[in-house]
């Protein structure tokens, strides 16, 4: 199978930037279905980097309909180490103006019944998530935004909503009460998976717009969404292989060992079955050679 130490979710066309190449496309299987689309594997800053489009190339998967699940197992059987999601946001705050990259160090949770853990059916984990993104790789992203020359926002917090509708005007105000800092539609459940998954994971924010409680700005549209995307992918590109150059090679942080207190049900009496299943996630935690990965 292909590998690859690098993962990349984002827009359909963010695999094409200069400098990558020895490109390849894969098609995998995972247990929850097929991933959004095909991955492009390529080598980049002396990376293997897999690029996937989170809402398929032809952006037509709602966030709520994402395969969160098969996205990330996808990603952790090429041996996916370092996940840097690129997503677009909205500011809550005046300070943080369009064009502005974020890289948030928390998040709040307003989807309604997106399933969020690869656990469940006979086998119990609670992963910690008080930190929702890697410190490390958030830290790696959030300098190599700046070097790209981008206004960069090293911290905040990502309210994460379900969509597809924009916010009301009343939602936009509750949140800014709340104290958030941006908001989106996809950090989550992809911050929880790749946890679960003991991915580093960290989000490199695309601020388009000032969501709907800006009284003198434009509220957010598709057009404005996608006008300021085009105006930021160079930039977003830069920041992206800056980041994937200053990789270190080993990691330091608690992400590789996320499951090691976390797993309460003792495998043993865990279904084969099911074993078999998560073996791309849990494979290291099996007492034997049972950690086949699927």
């Amino acid at each position: 199978m292909a590998e690859a130490r690098v993962g990349v979710i984002g827009g359909s066309g963010f695999y094409q930037m200069p400098g990558l190449n020895n490109v390849e496309e894969v098609s995998l299987q995972t247990p929850y279905g097929p991933p959004s689309d095909t991955i492009i594997i390529g080598s980049l800053a002396g990376q293997r980097v897999a690029f996937l489009p989170r809402h398929g190339r032809n952006h037509s998967i709602l966030p709520s309909e994402l395969p969160a699940r098969a996205n990330i197992y996808a990603l952790k059987q090429l041996g996916v180490e370092f996940l840097i999601s690129v997503s677009a946001v909205g500011s809550l705050r005046e300070e943080i103006a369009p064009l502005d990259m974020a890289t948030p160090d928390q998040l709040i949770d307003r989807t309604r019944g997106r399933i969020s853990s690869f656990f469940g059916d006979g086998l119990v984990a609670h992963v910690s998530f008080a930190e929702p993104f890697c410190p490390v790789l958030r830290g790696l992203l959030a300098g190599a935004a700046q070097g790209s020359g981008a206004r960069t926002h090293s911290a905040g917090t990502y309210v994460v909503m379900e969509g597809p509708a924009f916010s009301t005007r009343a939602e936009s105000q509750l949140h800014r009460s709340w104290g958030a800092d941006v908001i989106g539609m996809t950090a989550l459940p992809e911050a929880k998976l790749a946890r679960e998954a003991e991915i580093c994971y960290a989000v490199l924010a695309c601020v388009t717009d000032y969501d709907v409680w800006h009284p003198a700005e434009e509220s957010v549209n598709t057009a404005l969404i996608l006008a300021n995307l085009r105006k930021n992918v160079e930039v977003a590109q830069d920041a992206v292989r800056r980041a994937v150059a200053a990789l270190p090679q080993q990691r330091s942080c608690g992400c590789p060992s996320a499951l090691a207190d976390a797993l309460v049900t003792p495998l043993s009496s865990v279904p084969e079955a099911r074993l078999r299943e998560l073996g791309a996630i849990i494979g290291k935690y099996l007492p034997s050679q049972e950690a086949v990965q699927s």
